[in-house]
């Protein structure tokens, strides 16, 4: 599997995750790599996944502090996943911001609706865009 590939089964399980809460949630990402039938790279993806979910209070907040005018509660849980995995990626795993959003931006023109493309890209540009100023 190439990293988009590795990237999008991450959306999708992450995605999955906000509809189990609490418990079920360990229990559902282990049957979702096992139906994706993912071998070892299914561990980085589950590892990946939960560490997104123990993360997402620093993420979301600050998405909502520079996401203008846009609470994550307004935005589709397509949305919603896609944006926290480019912020996670680019915060915690140092990757450059450009392939973040350009990720984020090609998986939201397949699963996403017809304006998620141009609305991750604007929120991602205000949210990991502009941190050259935080120094």
């Amino acid at each position: 599997m190439n990293r988009h590939q590795l990237r999008q089964e991450t959306f999708c399980l992450l995605f999955l995750t906000e509809f189990h809460p609490g418990d079920e949630v360990g229990e559902q990402m282990r049957l979702f790599i096992e139906q994706r039938d993912m071998g070892d790279q299914g561990d980085y993806v589950e590892k990946k996944v939960a560490d997104i979910i123990s993360h997402r209070k620093e993420i979301d907040e600050r998405i909502e502090a520079r996401a203008e005018n846009w609470k994550l509660s307004r935005m589709g849980r397509v949305e919603q996943s896609l944006i926290r995995l480019a912020v996670y990626e680019v915060i915690y795993e140092e990757l450059p911001r450009g392939i973040a959003i350009n990720e984020a931006v090609e998986l939201a023109k397949v699963y996403g609706q017809d304006n998620s493309p141009s609305f991750i890209n604007g929120v991602l540009a205000r949210v990991i865009g502009g941190d050259e100023q935080d120094g």
